[in-house]
This record gives C-alpha cells, structure tokens and sequence, in this order.
C-alpha cells in the first residue's frame, strides 16, 4: 500500500561499475574506454521498471555516459523522466578548483542539454562531494545555469558527508532561489542516519528502510530522497581485480536483492521527479 500522500524523490546516479569512487585506486581513468560497459541494459531494465509502476524519476547522468552512449539519454527523455546532471567524468567536487569545477559542470549541462533537448537544471556531485571544504560550488552551479543540488549527504561518512548540514531542502547562498535537497536521513538520538537508497538500502533489511522512509513522509511530512546507481541492480557485473575487502562488501552486497525490493519500493510510496517537487513543476524545454 502507498504510504500516505508525501510525493518522494526517486533518483539514479548514470554511471557504470568500473567509474565508482571506490574503485578508483584499482582502476585508472585510462583504461574506462577499455572495460566492458553494462549501462545500457542496466539502464534499459530500469526504465521498464519504472513503466511497470508508472513512475517519473530523475536520472543525475554521467556526460562520460551520455557522449558514448547518447541513445540513453533520449530513452529517459523520451519516457518522461527529469534529465539532470552527475558532472562529465566523475570527479568529486572536494577535488576540484572552483574554475576546473565550472568547466566540468558546464561542459556536462550543455552536452546533455543538446543531446536530450530539455534544459537540465539538476546537479548531483560525484560521492557527494560538496561540503563544508567547498561551498562555493554552489555558486559555480549557478553561474553554468543549474537551479538545484543534490550533493551535500549530512551524514558521518569516510568518503564525505557534512552532518551539520540541514536535513531538508535549504538555499545554501544568500540572495538566490538555488537550492540544495540533501539525500534523506533519519534523526535518532542527535545523529543523521543514512535513509535515502545505495549501499545502505542493500545492506539493511527492506523492513527498517521502509520505516525510516515512511516515518520521514508521516511523522515530519517531508518527501524523501531516494538514490541508486544502474550497477545495482547488475550481479553479473565484472568483478574488479585486486579491490580491497572493504570495496568490494560495499560494491558487491546483496546486488542480486536489489531489483526486488526496489519493485516493493515503488510500491510502497509515492514517487517522482525532483524538479517537479522541489522546483514547483519547472521542467522548461531548451
């Protein structure tokens, strides 16, 4: 049964297995245009199921994904689904000087926007990679065009998070509609959480997620974040060779559970665009 009438956020992070950060020390950039790239199908499947349920969601795409694989790109669109931004070659935003992140993030808006024919007005960093080290992302992000982030997680995490961070929708800049929608957490005994989907979602039974989930839409009425990557719903993915132990239980777990109980995940709430709840319906055409 749908849970209440709170409308939430349903987000895919466009990338492929071999581009995630975890992977990174064991996987140079120079051999992506060599790997196997799975993100069609994965993409593919993710689409029929979001028809099945008769759900819009927002696709934050990798311009690395988007320029080699462009008939991905006008899938999304074409199914009704927000277009949005994850960068052009996964970087994270903490890596970054502010002008190499404006040619990043610009180059990556245009790229999607002329492939897509829709103007993208989201942008989701790599890792979630902005925080207390870089705020002046945000204003980068205006200045190349985009309206709204979904980048800073408010969390304790070794890889990022800012917990001190609100936990909902804020203007992170004075003077300026922009604003920053913070993936969802739940507050239990003065601590942030992780509520809003990826490694979490597969590592904790589907039983407590969907709690946490319901109780941020019931006891505080707010619409939750919720986020994946295509890779996660592929357990015949090529596996990466010399990964830690610890990279790999993130990566690896439960991969093969992960379509089922986002089937009961799209039944069990409301879903949606993100600029259609948090920008008051803006999805403008270019």
């Amino acid at each position: 049964m749908l849970s209440a009438s709170v409308l939430n956020a349903f987000t895919i992070d466009v990338e492929d297995y071999f581009q995630v950060s975890a992977f990174a020390p064991f996987i140079p950039r120079s051999e992506w245009d060599a790997r196997e790239c799975r993100v069609e199908r994965n993409v593919e499947r993710i689409l029929q199921m979001l028809r099945r349920h008769q759900v819009q969601a927002t696709f934050f795409t990798l311009g690395w994904i988007a320029q080699r694989y462009p008939q991905v790109v006008r899938d999304i669109v074409a199914e009704g689904h927000e277009l949005a931004s994850h960068g052009c070659n996964h970087e994270r935003a903490s890596d970054l000087t502010p002008r190499a992140f404006y040619e990043d993030v610009y180059r990556a808006k245009a790229l999607l926007e002329d492939l897509g024919g829709v103007s993208v007005l989201g942008y989701r960093a790599p890792s979630f990679s902005i925080g207390r080290t870089n705020p002046w992302a945000f204003d980068e992000l205006q200045r190349a065009g985009y309206r709204y982030s979904s980048s800073v997680y408010p969390i304790v995490h070794d890889h990022y998070g800012m917990p001190e961070a609100p936990r909902f929708a804020f203007k992170p800049t004075g003077g300026s509609d922009f604003i920053e929608v913070p993936p969802t957490t739940l507050r239990v005994f003065s601590r942030n959480l992780p509520s809003s989907g990826g490694g979490y979602f597969r590592l904790l039974p589907y039983g407590l997620s969907r709690w946490m989930l319901r109780h941020v839409n019931d006891a505080e009425q707010q619409s939750a974040i919720f986020y994946f990557h295509p890779w996660e719903i592929d357990p015949g993915q090529p596996r990466v060779a010399g990964a830690s132990a610890k990279a790999r239980f993130r990566h690896y777990l439960n991969l093969q559970r992960m379509e089922s109980r986002l089937e009961r995940l799209l039944s069990d709430f409301r879903w949606g665009r993100m600029d259609r709840i948090f920008l008051g319906g803006a999805s403008l055409n270019a």
